[in-house]
């Protein structure tokens, strides 16, 4: 339906033409940012609605273990069987925070929900074998350990943005183990409207990139500059992935084309993590609670692990 109606405004209102670049850019802005709209007033008022059932204090006595490194493990292995994407980025982390969750085992949870859930598992094994699907999802996990482990070590609460911190005491979630069933949808409506209107600006830039690779960026052009002759084509690859916007299970199928076309394993895993994990998109969208400095270790240390990967599995695949 939504499908129909952006291109009932692209070709049938605006007039264009299939064939020019305009038009499948123009479509997959419009269609995008309907749906991700649509997903995040859906995502943020259903988080908000279980977080009033599910107190604060259980979320971090269940990820907050005397040893983090622990807390790290178990928050990944929550991101396997809870499949968001970047677009719910926000409420999450402004979720775990509000509960005490340590930041580095927020970071954990985060990384690994996008990039490794049952939805891309299934999907790999089918295409590729259960041998590929497990690599990719021990992969990913270990990514999303390590790297919220170094952030957890490196105490960057102070570059979380301050309102995050104070949403709790602005009475958005107060009482709510009291509340009633209506009041806790009014409480639900509240920070869904006041989480949209914070990130609402971020969402069209970053759909306004998607769309322009989708209509300008040749087809080839990743095949061309990240394959197997060139020894520098992970880290190649992990640049022209963060430009784009999709979660795993989206982008299995460009994975799939590439694998066709010869790129090799390694770089390809590293593009799908790049992709759904350190994504320009989601970076903009996560502005709105993390200070520049924080963004740019949390963008280091995923790409050195990405990159990483990537060249391990080059060379033993």
């Amino acid at each position: 339906m939504l499908s129909d109606l952006s291109r009932f405004v692209v070709y049938s209102l605006l007039k264009l033409t299939p064939d020019s670049r305009l038009a499948p850019a123009l479509e997959f802005f419009i269609y995008d940012t309907i749906k991700i709209f649509l997903l995040l007033a859906v995502i943020i008022f259903a988080v908000s609605i279980v977080r009033s059932y599910f107190p604060p204090e259980r979320t971090k006595h269940i990820l907050s273990h005397k040893r983090e490194f622990i807390g790290n493990i178990l928050a990944a292995l929550l991101g396997i069987v809870t499949p968001f994407c970047s677009c719910s980025a926000v409420p999450l982390f402004i979720g775990f925070v509000e509960a005490g969750v340590p930041l580095g085992v927020t970071f954990s949870f985060l990384i690994s929900s996008p990039m490794v859930n049952e939805v891309a598992v299934v999907l790999l094994w089918g295409l590729f074998g259960w041998k590929i699907a497990l690599i990719y999802m021990g992969t990913g996990l270990l990514v999303a350990i390590v790297a919220g482990m170094i952030i957890g070590k490196l105490k960057l609460e102070k570059w979380v943005e301050e309102y995050v911190y104070k949403i709790h005491s602005l009475g958005i979630a107060q009482e709510l183990a009291r509340q009633k069933f209506k009041e806790r949808l009014i409480s639900a409506r509240w920070s869904t409207a006041d989480i949209l209107k914070r990130v609402w600006l971020y969402v069209l830039i970053a759909i306004g990139i998607g769309g322009f690779i989708h209509g300008y960026v040749p087809e080839d052009f990743l095949v061309r500059y990240a394959g197997p002759r060139n020894p520098f084509g992970v880290p190649v690859a992990v640049a022209l992935g963060v430009p784009l916007y999709s979660n795993a299970a989206g982008v299995i199928p460009i994975v799939y084309a590439l694998m066709e076309k010869g790129m090799s394993m390694g770089t390809v895993l590293a593009f799908m993590m790049a992709v759904t994990a350190l994504s320009l998109p989601e970076m903009i969208i996560l502005r709105k609670v993390l200070k520049i400095p924080l963004l740019a270790v949390f963008a280091g240390i995923m790409t050195i692990t990405i990159i990483g990967v990537g060249y391990l599995f080059n060379a033993i695949l």
